[in-house]
């Protein structure tokens, strides 16, 4: 009874419970960063919201804070010194984290979304990681100049000049032979080009199908996309056709 007493004793001795004190401080901490960046993408309804972020960055210093504590492992016990390396714990968070990322992204056809929820979760990761270690002004410094990237980035980008994209499907009635010049022509007249290399064409029962990329010649006086799909109702030879915003 003495023996485990002795045994037990080890793991609620003052020092160690002063450093389970201190690691427990860097995850709540890390948590609450984690909020702070996930709120922004839970407001716009996105799939990774708070509790992601802030389990991400929780975990990510949890991860690295144990590495700074190794005299207090297993009940700061007489063992053999342990040799650690926190640059190897680091890169397995960095890699594990890009898993996780690239479950967020996705793409159809020539729109890819979820882009910048996954930079932001790497993004976190790496507050965790800056918690973990110790530099907790650096962290907050990060956690707030990410959010504030992903609130105000967008708003800035709207005021600067630059050509929306339109992704494009055409499909075309049996037998009807569509033409590229006019296709170009069509888009021209209202406020796009035909970006080069995007064009793919399919056929399949008979009937082809267009897609490709138009870009804005000026984002101003460009026709908006629903003004667009009332002309194609009228464009000769269509079935059917989708219109939508190139988004990456």
């Amino acid at each position: 009874m003495s023996t485990l007493s002795t045994y037990t004793s080890h793991f609620w001795s003052g020092a160690e419970l002063g450093a389970n004190y201190i690691i427990f401080m860097n995850l709540a901490g890390a948590l609450l960063l984690g909020f702070v960046v996930g709120y922004e993408r839970a407001y716009h309804g996105r799939a990774a919201g708070m509790r992601t972020y802030g389990l991400v960055c929780m975990a990510s210093a949890a991860l690295v804070v144990i590495a700074g504590y190794p005299d207090y492992w297993f009940g700061a016990r007489a063992f053999n010194p342990v040799a650690l390396d926190p640059s190897r714990t680091i890169q397995g968070i960095v890699t594990g984290v890009g898993f996780l990322g690239a479950g967020v992204i996705m793409k159809d056809g020539f729109s890819i979304s979820g882009l910048t929820t996954a930079a932001s979760l790497w993004a976190s990761s790496a507050i965790g990681i800056l918690v973990g270690i110790g530099f907790y002004a650096a962290a907050i410094l990060l956690a707030f100049l990410s959010a504030g990237c992903m609130i105000w980035v967008s708003r800035f980008e709207s005021w600067l000049p630059a050509r929306q994209a339109v992704s494009v499907t055409m499909q075309f009635r049996a037998g009807f032979q569509a033409e590229e010049a006019a296709i170009r022509a069509l888009a021209r007249e209202r406020g796009y080009e035909m970006a080069n290399s995007t064009i793919i064409i399919t056929n399949k029962d008979g009937l082809t199908e267009w897609r490709f990329v138009v870009v804005a010649i000026n984002r101003k006086s460009a026709t908006a996309i629903s003004l667009m799909s009332h002309e194609l109702d009228k464009f000769e030879g269509i079935v059917s056709y989708q219109l939508a915003h190139a988004r990456n």
